[in-house]
């Protein structure tokens, strides 16, 4: 039979019968209450769970989980000492399920005869193996024992999930410096079981290197102190009145670690993890490992570290390898779970990883982007890009989005920026790593979605485009497969020229650089003269180029009112160089949609072999227009009756092409212009292009108005010297009722044109 007088006490003296003044300090100076209980403020405070638990003596069970010298054991021993129950300890290491088995035999007898409950701490409880903990398991559940564990462990994934999942855990943090201070000087003032009887005099630096070095542990704080204390006189207790004066080289010595210069709000703390990341930054792991090594050993505070190694993660490292921002975040995880002195590896390894990364900061884009967003005014959202869920029906919002998914690679271009933001780049995708592997993915679709855009804006290559809106524009040219088409005619035209290293290229059209930047590609050791056509057009490729250094990006010459003026004004240009007065002579040249504003396409060719090496190269794709999907085909004209659906064919074949009208050339006229000019033709072909087209009511009421756009006649004006006006409004609704908001197969006929300079020409 159990009695109950038995001495809780007692319980806890695992040694024998050491008295209190043979005892080491750390074990004198314990707590004995919560008032002694020194940090764990965030579980221990006034008024939270736990405190109020031990005061009123309502436990149940609890697994205290931290790092060594936190107060785990500690605490167990205030709870001994504040509750009404039998309070039994064991250690993991030494006791098994025979002895388990006991103490919950003896707790169910308390229980039953005595009304009295039994806590049973298990210190260590991690190095129970599974038959120890489900031995104590049924107890738990019936209420017989309240159990108590310790761990420096993670507690979920090293004690029994049954035994968790029935257990309130709390952790314990590692002590603040404040609180390791309060406990020193407790041990120095207390009469009864400190230093308080003897004239102790420690200096401030001293104590404050004790302190550090201790990194949150109160236990080897005070084995510290107490070496240093016991061991500066001859004998201990020295005799009485004998002054014992700790100095920084006696802590130094007793807990043997000198002191590095470094202090953690001043100069030394900040320069030095300022060298460390500078360390990582520069790809030199020696030095980061130095420096890191130089902090740890002063005592900084891992986390801050850990923290610093974040930011730099995504900072310097950022896409030219996404796994840092996982490697820091996991070895700051696993740190968190072994802490000190093994969590140095953690330090160390992502500390090296990140040293030896390829380095990008690409990331800083988003402050470009921030900037722009700080000084601009409320900026407008696209209406497709607004959302659909609430004004759809009154209002529109959401129409023309492209839900990308729907599209191959799963990819579309679209416009996503404000209008007035169009052609803006924030991002510049750097060279090394996985951001060098995406660099041209991500420049040839942001070229390609740039050219579609820049066509809507200048609206050149048909009548129905030059009434209509840079944004519904926009959005028909990257409807369905068009953005593909786009990077597919490039290849085309560029892979014609047969371009080497060296050469030096010229672009003619060159739009928002769908060609540009691709033999800025296959010409790195030349280079590239580009014609801008537009301001819009010079004004993004200087935007793109910005990020090129001088002698990489491509010289941007703005043309005038006509393509061939440009060429009498490149020929120019290109002319006067050295003393010698010679000229450049391009090897390629390349363009679409060049001859849509030539009236003479012969005199522009005969230009352009005076830019050219003999044997120079072109390689054009050409919009026959009149080739292509008319509006008349797509509905049914007989509705309007024979002789108006008459007037209105005839009336659109004028608008297409009359005699020498741009739009009316034929892929033949073209190509005997160019050999006219002196030219040796390659190749000719033509290849007719299909692509889904949208056409909004919108559309249709820009394609009926009557007023003139971009200097060209409007369809609309043209169709009214044909037709009288109820006509033409009968053939507007016949369209209207057709063709509103519905998408279309829309053809293009593409002209590919290669020639060769059989001579060069003085111009």
């Amino acid at each position: 039979m159990i009695q109950p007088g038995r001495d809780r006490k007692e319980l806890f003296d695992q040694e024998g019968e050491a008295t209190a003044a043979d005892q080491p300090l750390a074990a004198r100076m314990r707590p004995r209450t919560l008032e002694e209980f020194a940090g764990q403020e965030h579980i221990l405070g006034p008024g939270r769970l736990l405190r109020r638990a031990i005061q009123a003596d309502q436990l149940s069970s609890l697994i205290f989980y931290g790092p060594p010298g936190t107060g785990k054991t500690t605490l167990a021993q205030v709870i001994a000492g504040t509750t009404r129950s039998l309070f039994v300890t064991i250690n993991a290491v030494l006791a098994g399920v025979k002895e388990i088995r006991s103490i919950s035999s003896e707790a169910a007898e308390r229980k039953k005869f005595y009304d009295r409950r039994t806590i049973l701490f298990v210190d260590e409880v991690h190095r129970w193996n599974k038959a120890q903990q489900d031995a104590l398991l049924p107890w738990v559940e019936n209420g017989t024992i309240i159990f108590i564990g310790a761990t420096t462990e993670n507690p979920y994934f090293e004690v029994n999930r049954a035994l968790v999942s029935r257990s309130r855990i709390f952790q314990l943090e590692p002590l603040g410096e404040e609180d390791l201070m309060r406990i020193a000087r407790a041990a120095l003032t207390d009469k009864a079981r400190g230093y308080g009887r003897f004239k102790v005099k420690v200096d401030p630096p001293a104590l404050s290197h004790l302190v550090k070095v201790a990194s949150g542990d109160a236990r080897t704080l005070l084995n510290a102190l107490e070496l240093a204390v016991e061991t500066t006189v001859e004998r201990f207790p020295p005799p009485a009145g004998t002054r014992i004066h700790i100095t920084l080289k006696v802590a130094e010595e007793s807990i043997q670690r000198r002191v590095v210069l470094y202090d953690k709000e001043g100069d030394y703390h900040f320069d030095t993890i300022s060298a460390f990341i500078k360390a990582i930054r520069g790809s030199d792991p020696d030095a980061a490992l130095y420096w890191l090594a130089k902090m740890v050993y002063a005592g900084e505070d891992p986390r801050f570290i850990f923290r610093r190694l974040l930011i730099l993660a995504s900072e310097d490292v950022g896409l030219a390898d996404p796994q840092a921002l996982m490697v820091a975040e996991a070895a700051s995880r696993a740190f968190d779970r072994v802490g000190l002195p093994e969590g140095r590896f953690h330090l160390a390894q992502a500390a090296l990883y990140l040293a030896t990364a390829p380095k990008s900061n690409s990331s800083l884009a988003f402050f470009d982007a921030l900037e722009v967003v700080e000084k601009e005014a409320e900026g407008e959202v696209p209406n497709h890009l607004k959302d659909a869920s609430r004004d759809r029906e009154g209002f529109g919002h959401g129409e023309g989005y492209l839900y990308p998914h729907a599209y191959r690679e799963h990819w579309v271009a679209q416009q996503y920026l404000p209008d007035r933001l169009q052609g803006k780049l924030f991002y510049q995708p750097g060279e090394l790593g996985y951001e060098g592997g995406i660099r041209g993915q991500v420049q040839r679709r942001r070229e390609a979605q740039l050219e579609a855009m820049l066509e809507a804006e200048e609206a050149v290559r048909d009548p129905l485009e030059a009434a209509a809106g840079t944004r519904d524009l926009w959005m028909d040219r990257t409807v369905g497969s068009r953005s593909e088409q786009l990077a597919s005619l490039r290849d085309r035209v560029l892979g014609a020229l047969k371009l080497q290293r060296h050469h030096l290229a010229l672009v003619l059209n060159a739009g928002s650089g769908l060609l540009v930047w691709e033999l800025l590609r296959r010409v790195p050791d030349g280079g590239v003269w580009a014609l801008a056509e537009s301001e819009a057009s010079e004004q993004m490729l200087t935007i793109q180029g910005a990020g090129l250094s001088e002698l990489e990006r491509p010289r941007v010459v703005r043309q005038g009112d006509s393509r061939r003026a440009s060429l009498a004004e490149l020929v120019e240009l290109a002319a006067p160089r050295g003393s010698a007065g010679e000229r450049i002579h391009f090897d390629a040249a390349a363009g679409r949609n060049v001859l849509v504003r030539e009236e003479d396409p012969r005199e522009f060719f005969r230009l352009l072999t005076a830019l050219l090496v003999p044997g120079g190269r072109i390689s054009l794709a050409e919009s026959l227009p009149a080739a292509g999907t008319r509006l008349s085909e797509l509905v049914d004209l007989e509705a309007l009756g024979g002789p108006e659906a008459a007037r209105v064919r005839e009336a659109e074949s004028s608008l297409y092409g009359g005699e020498n009208a741009p739009l009316g050339r034929s892929g033949d006229e073209l190509s005997a212009a160019v050999t006219a000019a002196g030219f040796k033709l390659l190749e000719a072909e033509e290849t007719e292009l299909c692509y889904l087209r949208r056409i909004s009511s919108q559309d249709l009421n820009r394609w009926f108005a009557s007023e003139v756009r971009g200097g060209r006649e409007s369809y609309a004006r043209r169709l009214a010297a044909a037709l009288s006006a109820s006509e033409l409004e009968a053939y507007h609704t016949l369209c209207r009722r057709t063709l509103a908001d519905r998408e279309v197969e829309w053809k293009t006929r593409i002209l590919f044109l290669v020639a060769e300079a059989a001579d060069s020409a003085e111009s």
